[in-house]
């Protein structure tokens, strides 16, 4: 990950927009007074919907027990 001051990251703006869509590689930007993380949208999108699931009771523990199920016990309609 790279690390970048607040002013380095300015004069590199539309350069880094374009490294984090590219490399899916979060940017930090280090000011005086605090410090930021650049990210791809797609990228900062995926984080959003993972705290979503994450955030409904259960959600965790059902995903783990679909990853544990084999591809052919699974249902081919949804069913809902």
């Amino acid at each position: 990950m790279t690390t970048l001051s607040a002013s380095d990251a300015r004069k590199r703006l539309y350069n880094l927009v374009d490294e984090v869509k590219e490399t899916h590689v979060p940017v930090q930007i280090v000011g005086k007074r605090s410090s930021a993380f650049l990210v791809s949208e797609e990228d900062w999108r995926a984080i959003e919907e993972t705290l979503y699931l994450l955030s409904i009771p259960g959600m965790r523990e059902s995903i783990k027990k679909g990853l544990k199920t084999p591809v052919e016990k699974c249902d081919k309609e949804p069913g809902w």
